[in-house]
């Protein structure tokens, strides 16, 4: 493995655990529409793919239905109006920051959340001025699974993806971090479901701690993948 210089994290799921404000968002609306609220367990596996996959889940609508458009934007009309309510970093994360900030190792946010929500969630939980770059889904044309994102966070802090990491929570930011040329990781502490098999998404390690992040960073792999088995 290269030596690392830069560590870009997804955001929902990854660096911070955004789900208790989601759930909360897509509950309210549920009640909005008279309709019964939905458990945080069940919620939970949906938060890293976006406010279409919530509103599908809610109302077991597809983006066809001509009902769907309106309530995701009443969706994330409720998220906006509380966006880090109960949101905080991942039990772990800081010491992962702390420690990428003492070795000069470059961290950054890369995101498929849109900018006007990525940017004061990022501020709300003081990271604004410590992130290297933060990339959000509507930076570029193109989001996540295309590397376009994780290319231009290489940009602008001026690393090599050659020498830099990304960890997700879904399939979508291994295949964007591999097409990108980096080395990848997942974070199975994030929202994955019970269908979910991480093992086969062809990522370099499973991280199920953020205390791992640095056991990896220091050349251990915490669990290497199926094809490395």
């Amino acid at each position: 493995m290269p030596d690392i210089d830069a560590l870009l994290f997804d955001l929902d799921g990854t660096l911070a655990d955004t789900g208790p404000d989601m759930a909360a968002a897509i509950n309210a609306l549920l009640k909005d529409e008279g309709r019964t609220p939905l458990p945080y367990s069940v919620i939970r596996p949906w938060v890293s793919h976006g406010a279409r996959a919530l509103v599908e889940l809610g109302f077991d609508v597809g983006e066809k239905d001509p009902a769907f458009e309106d309530l995701r934007l009443r969706f994330l009309d409720h998220y906006q109006q509380n966006l880090c309510l109960h949101t905080k970093l991942f039990n772990g994360i800081e010491l992962v920051l702390n420690h990428c900030e003492d070795r000069g190792i470059h961290w950054g946010i890369v995101t498929n959340k849109p900018g006007y929500l990525t940017e004061p969630l990022v501020e709300q939980l003081g990271l604004t001025e410590r992130a290297s770059c933060v990339v959000s889904g509507d930076s570029l044309s193109n989001r996540k699974p295309h590397p376009d994102p994780l290319l231009y966070a290489c940009r602008l802090i001026g690393r090599t993806p050659d020498r830099s990491v990304y960890i997700g929570d879904a399939a979508r930011d291994v295949e964007a971090g591999n097409s990108a040329g980096m080395v990848t990781l997942v974070a199975t502490f994030g929202y994955l479901g019970e269908s979910d098999q991480p093992d086969t998404w062809g990522a370099d390690g499973l991280v199920d701690t953020p205390a791992d992040i640095i056991t990896w960073l220091n050349g251990g792999v915490s669990r290497p993948n199926a094809n490395n088995a």
